[in-house]
């Protein structure tokens, strides 16, 4: 049997009840939104970055959408919307979700912090004394071997007398990093963060933005040679919307970051 249709044709979507919205807490605002329309329509509504039409949402814009069309010629429309509300840090930034991960890596016994503490530490610097194996090697600490009286260069750990240190050369060593990832509206926000991987702080802020959770603190220095602790370690940006999804990493380094190497953010 044919379709006999009768009245208007529904030419303009119309938007259905029950409009969904969605707060991360964090200022990204999702939303869906369900439309009718004739199958012969104007789709322009659908295009990205058109505006929410609910009142209070309009800085939510198009990210996506679905259609389905039925048997009697109308297509319904679900529809994505995205956008920072008045949670973010502002209209343009959302605040910075974030990710504390510590675990233990393998670095050279050298690298240690109490390498070379004296009398009580691991291998040294003091006592040193002639070494009955070899003359020209000096001990220091636990049956550690130098090549000067002084300390010098490293050469392992060599006395059997001392079986929890004889050959070891490496230990597992504490390591921190944070991951996170924010949105934003401003392009250059996104550029400015990209351009700042491979330099450091001080504070966990990085082009005007405090990247760490505040439970971490805000200070990262170290305490002798005044060393930024904090490196940005790597960027990656997606689009999302009209929204910049930038996802970061930062470690943490006890020592601090040389600043020749890598300069201040």
């Amino acid at each position: 049997m044919a379709r006999i249709d009768n009245g208007d044709a529904l030419a303009t979507a119309m938007l259905q009840p029950g409009a969904k919205f969605q707060s991360d807490g964090f200022g990204l605002v999702t939303a869906t939104l369900v439309y009718k329309e004739d199958t012969n329509g104007s789709s322009a509504f659908l295009a990205r970055g058109q505006a929410c039409p609910v009142s209070g949402f309009s800085f939510c814009k198009v990210h996506k959408a679905n259609t389905s069309v039925d048997a009697l010629g109308l297509s319904t429309y679900t529809v994505d919307y995205a956008g920072i509300g008045s949670g973010g840090v502002d209209s343009t930034l959302t605040i910075p979700q974030v990710g504390v991960t510590r675990g233990l890596t393998s670095e050279h016994i050298s690298t240690h912090e109490n390498f070379f503490t004296a009398s009580t530490g691991i291998a040294g610097p003091t006592p040193f004394t002639a070494s009955t194996i070899v003359a020209t090697e000096f001990k220091g600490l636990n049956g550690a071997h130098f090549e000067k009286a002084t300390g010098g260069k490293f050469l392992g750990f060599k006395d059997p007398a001392s079986p929890l240190y004889y050959g070891k050369t490496n230990y597992l060593a504490p390591q921190t990093s944070f991951s996170g990832f924010f949105y934003t509206t401003v392009d250059a926000t996104a550029k400015a963060l990209v351009l700042l991987v491979g330099k450091t702080s001080a504070t966990g802020t990085f082009a005007s933005i405090a990247m760490l959770p505040s439970y971490m603190g805000t200070s990262f220095v170290t305490a002798t040679g005044s060393r930024n602790q904090l490196l940005l370690a790597q960027v990656n940006v997606e689009d999302f919307a009209l929204l910049r999804k930038v996802n970061y990493e930062i470690r943490y380094n006890r020592d601090g970051y040389v600043a020749a190497v890598y300069p201040t953010a």
